[in-house]
């Protein structure tokens, strides 16, 4: 239980800073960073200027790959913001920095826990005594694995309120929220609410929202919702509902701290619903023992292997794990192939889990607490969240794709948080002149724009993909489950009409793709390494482009540079065949490419891809005031 929550002798909760214990503010000058971590200086909220503070703070800034290779909160907590270096590369928080500080409050700028869906990151906060975290706004899902975990939030105002002694009342902190979620916070975090819920001590009232039209994302939760039977039922963003998931996975990464939380709050026999539907991955670390600054780690990492496949064996789920060092491919991509279908709603341990939106889908990525939890109940609780659509018109020319489009969205509307926590609808005649992987590029990336997830309109040619990958199914069969806008369909975040002939070719600059750059006001730019793959481009049609352009300079008697390399991975095995039955492979290789199998890798540092040198990793920020430059999705080099 939060220690900052006090209760008086009539019963009120009231919050009260602990008298001895401290505020740390993550200032974007790294030194007074430190100087407050070594006991040296302090600071007071009313001083602060919140334009000094941090803004999007990555979770991997927070919990770097290498420190999440351990599935113990309290080992977590250790390493505490490992990933915050300065311009010299060096570590700003040393270990046990946070741990030993006595600080119970930490404050920082706008869109906290941008990033991975890794629950690690406040996990690290928590676990080091830290029981209230301010900023000016934060990413949807660290927003919801604060609340999972029983983390108290709140904004510079009340902080100010806290440090000139006064008691506010718990409700000044949760009262903002759905009556669900302020629930889940005021008794404690994700596990003791659903304890309480299950023995009748709470209840969740249904939704008494009027029939309206709806969008995508609304029908299909509406269509979810627990105790609804067959009613037709109505839903509008805000609303707290408690709905059935119909799918799920986890990955190494991941699945040994669910199991680790079910075997602590179930007990050793504990499982869970509607296994069939549910999967686990080895495609994250699948390369990290080929990786020289993974040695000392590789202890850790066999034991999430191990301890995956145990959950595997327990729990009955679907197994793709790597077979003779092979992986059946990057959780996403394989799970987009194979069993996201259009109107359902899934959940999976990875902020790219949104990828299968693109399947006219509604899904996205939670932490291991909420997992767990809707894995062993088979339901889970959702605030109806807002949408925003883009209705795309024209088609793209000759040289572009739906990643300068996904880019071009991040620099005019992510940027002014148009997206922020919202669904992304993606429909209007111009989708169909975009393949089904490039519709999964638009979705996969709606966690770039800290948007809560993005959904694609079906159509023929969706119909087709599907019924293609999905044995026994026609195209007809799988177009009449498709989920449609209502006409008048709400979206708090607008409708914007996107001319794709507009679009010119993109480049996202390194550390963070939210402030691109046009490829032709670049100029030239020295490169070590070229990675083609990754969930986000590594499906058959972004074969097709790296084909291409390779043919074309085969052609023109060209090859990889000397002094680059390039390495080319594919998403699925399903990818590499399809790949090499095209002619692909030898186009590659021909020109200098080194191909490997399918999974992760470079995009979370524990693969080939990755720069050997820390000056030219992406780990080191350019500039002090530059936490997002550890990347997306972790690519910071381990530093013990």
């Amino acid at each position: 239980m939060n220690s900052l929550i006090k209760t008086r002798p009539d019963g009120r909760r009231v919050v009260a800073l602990t008298p001895g214990k401290r505020v740390l503010f993550l200032f974007k000058d790294l030194e007074k960073i430190r100087l407050q971590l070594a006991g040296k200086a302090s600071y007071r909220m009313v001083d602060v200027d919140p334009a000094e503070l941090l803004d999007d703070i990555n979770t991997d800034v927070m919990t770097p790959a290498w420190v999440c290779f351990r599935h113990k909160p309290e080992d977590i907590a250790l390493d505490a913001y490992a990933g915050l270096l300065d311009a010299s590369n060096k570590r700003v928080f040393e270990k046990r920095a946070l741990l030993d500080g006595g600080f119970e409050v930490i404050v920082s700028g706008a869109r906290k826990g941008t990033g991975s869906s890794r629950e690690t990151a406040p996990q690290c906060e928590k676990w080091s005594g830290i029981q209230l975290v301010i900023a000016s706004s934060f990413a949807p899902i660290h927003l919801r694995n604060n609340i999972n975990l029983g983390q108290l939030m709140g904004d510079y105002s009340l902080l100010a309120r806290l440090e000139a002694g006064e008691e506010l009342s718990l409700d000044e902190f949760t009262s903002r929220f759905d009556p669900v979620t302020r629930a889940t916070l005021e008794n404690g975090g994700l596990f003791p609410f659903i304890a309480k819920y299950q023995r009748g001590e709470l209840q969740v009232a249904a939704p008494t929202t009027r029939r309206r039209p709806m969008n995508m994302a609304e029908k299909i939760l509406a269509s979810h919702l627990v105790g609804s039977g067959d009613r037709s039922v109505a839903l509008a963003p805000g609303d707290a509902c408690l709905v059935r998931v119909d799918g799920g996975y986890s990955h190494e990464f991941t699945t040994a701290q669910v199991h680790h939380f079910l075997s602590e709050e179930y007990g050793p026999d504990y499982q869970v619903k509607n296994a069939s539907k549910l999967a686990v991955f080895e495609d994250h670390l699948l390369y990290a023992d080929g990786v020289e600054r993974m040695a000392p780690f590789r202890p850790l990492i066999e034991t999430l292997r191990r301890l995956q496949r145990e959950f595997q064996r327990h729990t009955g789920v679907r197994d793709y794990s790597a077979k003779d060092g092979v992986s059946p491919g990057i959780c996403h991509q394989v799970a987009r192939e194979h069993f996201v279908d259009p109107g359902d709603f899934i959940q999976a341990t990875d902020s790219h889990t949104c990828m299968g939106g693109g399947n006219n889908a509604l899904t996205w990525g939670v932490g291991a607490t909420e997992y767990a939890g809707l894995v062993y109940s088979g339901f889970t609780f959702v605030k109806v969240p807002e949408s925003i659509r883009f209705e795309l018109h024209g088609a793209l020319p000759v040289g572009t794709t739906a990643k300068d489009v996904i880019l071009h969205i991040l620099q005019v509307y992510a940027v002014r948080e148009d997206t922020l926590d919202r669904v992304m609808e993606f429909g209007g005649p111009g989708l169909a002149g975009l393949s089904m992987d490039e519709r999964a590029t638009l979705c996969n990336m709606a966690t770039e724009c800290t948007a809560r997830s993005g959904i694609c309109e079906g159509d023929l040619l969706a119909a087709q993909w599907l019924a293609a990958r999905r044995p026994g199914k026609t195209a007809a069969q799988i177009a009449a489950t498709f989920v449609k806008p209502d006409l008048d369909a709400h979206y708090d975040g607008g409708v914007h009409s996107i001319d794709l002939s507009t679009i010119r070719p993109m480049v996202a600059k390194p550390g963070d793709p939210t402030y691109g750059a046009k490829v032709d006001g670049i100029g030239a730019v020295k490169i070590d390494i070229a990675y083609a793959g990754s969930c986000t481009a590594g499906k058959e049609h972004d074969l097709d482009f790296y084909a291409e352009v390779l043919r074309e300079a085969l052609a023109a008697g060209r090859k990889v540079a000397p002094g680059v390399r390039m390495v080319l991975q594919y998403g699925s095995e399903a990818v590499r065949d399809y790949a090499k039955a095209r002619g692909y492979l030898e186009i590659f290789r021909q020109a200098g490419v080194e191909l490997i199998e399918p999974g992760c890798g470079a995009c979370i540092g524990c693969g080939p891809g990755v720069s050997s040198s820390p000056s030219k990793s992406p780990s080191a920020p350019s500039t002090a005031t530059s936490p997002a430059a550890a990347g997306r999705e972790s690519s910071t080099s381990p530093r013990p």
